[in-house]
């Protein structure tokens, strides 16, 4: 996994661009942008041009209101912010290749509209220790990774590619194409997590707590698998569900 790393300084929290013109500069000179909030109904010819900008890019656009940006800065944000990402996001469809060329069997982990920066890091910590190779996050509905985010994973973040894609349906099939089975983690079904071979190729996808993983999602996997469960609680949190079927993997790859 250490050939996917990429140079990353670490960073105690996410820096901030102030101002269309500098936010539009800071996207041609491709930094590594988390997220832009722009101050909803913002119009004109500059935010026009830095839209048009972000149709070629994979930074998410959130409209908020003005107070949202105040509070973020008191400076001259001409309703436009930019929050830099302390990490390198890379593209799935190159990690996958060179796992295959080092000889190693990929294991992937699709992360669906999980937004709480704490479970994001505790998951991160997880696929680091048990050696996977890559996290893929939607482009919207994810979590920011932040200082929050960063700490929970004890730097995780920093060691392990995380991809960011604008339609997670599309990337499955991507994967699927490369010779990985999509196992889906999911309530939804009588398979216990056990069922699958994870020594095959394998991309596993938790989804969010609140509404689990898409319909769409759940219809191209090759497999739904269930955590059993006996307690009166009938749901775990998603980091502490990542980490049992992860583990699940790693026992069936390593006896």
């Amino acid at each position: 996994m250490d050939n996917f790393r990429r140079p990353q300084r670490a960073k105690e929290n996410n820096e901030f661009v102030f101002g269309i013109r500098a936010v539009i500069e800071a996207v041609k000179a491709g930094r590594d942008i988390e997220t832009i909030y722009q101050q909803r109904g913002l119009g004109g010819e500059l935010f026009l041009e830095l839209k048009a900008l972000l149709k070629d890019t994979l930074i998410p656009l959130n409209a908020v209101p003005i107070e949202k940006l105040n509070r973020m800065s008191q400076k001259n944000h001409q309703g436009v912010i930019a929050v830099i990402s302390p990490i390198t996001y890379q593209n799935i469809e190159d990690i996958v290749p060179a796992v295959f060329e080092k000889g190693e069997v990929p294991l992937i982990l699709v992360l669906d509209s999980v937004t709480d920066v704490r479970n994001m890091g505790a998951i991160a910590r997880t696929a680091a220790c048990v050696g996977v190779h890559a996290i893929v996050v939607p482009l919207k509905n994810a979590a920011q990774i932040n200082a929050d985010a960063i700490k929970t994973s004890a730097g995780a973040l920093f060691n392990i590619p995380i991809c960011r894609h604008a339609n997670l349906h599309k990337t499955c099939l991507f994967l699927q194409e490369s010779g990985l089975q999509i196992v889906a983690c999911t309530e939804k079904t009588t398979d216990l997590i056990y069922s699958p071979d994870y020594t095959m190729p394998t991309a596993i996808i938790m989804g969010s707590e609140d509404e689990g993983i898409s319909n769409d999602l759940l219809r191209v996997a090759d497999h739904l698998a269930k955590i059993p469960m006996a307690g009166k609680i009938e749901s775990l949190n998603v980091s502490v569900s990542a980490g049992v079927i992860l583990y699940e993997a790693v026992r069936q790859r390593t006896t």
